[in-house]
């Protein structure tokens, strides 16, 4: 049996970050995911109410790599009333060719983390006015901070609005992005008032109830929501996705399941043949996106397997090169 490559954490942050290579290897993903040829399976996912927690796993398979990943990706999310990570996971790479197991990656949710940041950041390239510079953010975890990042990869951000349940950890945030990445930082009284300031809105929260009604919004934004990825998730009002000239979403048929779209169809805002392209289909095939700077967009991102499988491989090949973690033979 050939050895199975052990890669740590820290392997895994010094071979991969939020940057333009992470960017781009997501944009790839949602690209290859529109040719037709990736097998991607529907998402198992298991609820564990009782302790506020759920189970994921995705994977696919890409034509070209000659490895396909698992993810396998708890999330509980009153662990930081403990001192603990709410996310977490790893993933499992295997041969395309033969099956057998090649490297084994103990990111600790890492690197789902930067795929989904990164996938925010390919949402706002495609959909976002070229002069967005006001962001206003959603939520105060990880994946705040980390969507922030990335939109200053894509576009001239001078300015973040956060907002959240706890208006400590909004002003602790802000103050951390505003040292961080250099812009000018504050928050905001509801999501309301976040979003009448913005000119990108992104959504964090595992939120179950609307935090964002269309009341609010104003020609020209872009909306990313990228935090309903369950059945029982939504952070958008269905009145958003009605008053957008334009929606667009990472998987049409997950997005149906347990995206924002799924609660639009629900409540009779839209119906569920809704005209929509997938991202993937903007990108690769010319699908119309955004048309005019008075446009309202939103993209709405329950994240795919094809972006596991694709930000794996780019892991995996930038930690062999320089020589990161340790080989095991399983026999």
């Amino acid at each position: 049996m050939p050895d199975i490559a052990i890669l740590t954490e820290s392997d895994l942050r010094r071979a991969v970050g939020l940057d333009h290579e992470a960017v781009a290897c997501i944009e790839g993903a949602f690209a290859a995911l529109a040719a037709g040829k990736v097998v991607m399976p529907p998402i198992l996912s298991m609820p564990i109410a009782e302790h506020n927690g759920e189970v994921d796993v995705k994977t696919a398979y890409m034509p070209g790599l000659d490895t396909f990943a698992i993810k396998m990706s708890p999330g509980f999310f009153d662990n930081p009333k403990i001192g603990l990570p709410s996310l977490n996971g790893l993933m499992v790479q295997f041969s395309s060719i033969t099956g057998l197991v090649k490297a084994v990656l103990l990111d600790n949710g890492y690197l789902t983390d930067i795929r989904t940041a990164a996938a925010g950041a390919v949402a706002a390239k495609w959909l976002a006015r070229t002069d967005a510079r006001v962001a206003g953010i959603v939520g105060t975890g990880t994946q705040a901070r980390l969507q922030l990042q990335a939109l200053t990869l894509v576009r001239p951000i001078s300015r973040a609005i956060i907002w959240g349940r706890d208006p400590a950890k909004a002003e602790r945030l802000a103050e951390e992005c505003r040292t961080a990445l250099g812009i000018e930082t504050g928050t905001a009284r509801t999501p309301g008032d976040l979003a009448a300031a913005s000119d990108i809105i992104v959504t964090t929260t595992p939120s179950t109830e609307p935090l964002l009604d269309a009341s609010a919004l104003r020609p020209g934004q872009h909306i990313t929501a990228m935090g309903s990825d369950a059945d029982y998730k939504c952070e958008l009002s269905p009145t958003v996705i009605a008053r957008a000239d334009l929606y667009v979403c990472d998987r049409l048929s997950q997005c149906l399941q347990q995206g924002e779209l799924r609660a639009a169809v629900a409540a009779g805002a839209v119906t569920a043949d809704i005209a929509c392209p997938e991202i993937g289909s903007i990108i690769a095939d010319g699908a119309p996106g955004r048309t005019d700077d008075s446009a309202i967009t939103i993209c709405d991102l329950t994240g795919t397997g094809v972006q596991d499988t694709a930000i794996a491989d780019l892991a995996s090949r930038n930690a062999g090169r320089a020589g990161a973690g340790i080989t095991i033979n399983s026999n």
